[in-house]
């Protein structure tokens, strides 16, 4: 697999109240991945991005959410969240 497809695998981190609240209690970082993306494309990402080794990773598959606006009915995009477990998450 190559590195440049494993790079672009990772869109953004996921910056949340309850995404914190579980880095701060578990250790773990949450990211927005592509759809297509697997566990293995993510966890090769994250360990060059951050140079750290990560020990376990999950990959959620989040549904959008259905929203109104006036009278008609929309839905916003599914996206794929991952959850990244390290021993040590401090940058080098």
């Amino acid at each position: 697999m190559s590195v440049n497809k494993s790079l672009q695998a990772v869109l953004a981190p996921q910056v949340t109240e309850k995404a914190t609240m579980v880095a701060d209690k578990h250790n773990q970082i949450a990211f927005k991945v592509k759809k297509d993306a697997t566990k293995k494309e993510v966890k090769e990402a994250i360990e060059l991005m951050f140079k750290v080794e990560v020990t376990a990773v999950n990959i959620l598959n989040m549904n959008g959410k259905t929203k109104r606006a006036g009278r008609l009915m929309g839905k916003r995009n599914d996206w794929k969240k991952s959850l990244h477990k390290s021993k040590s998450w401090t940058r080098n």
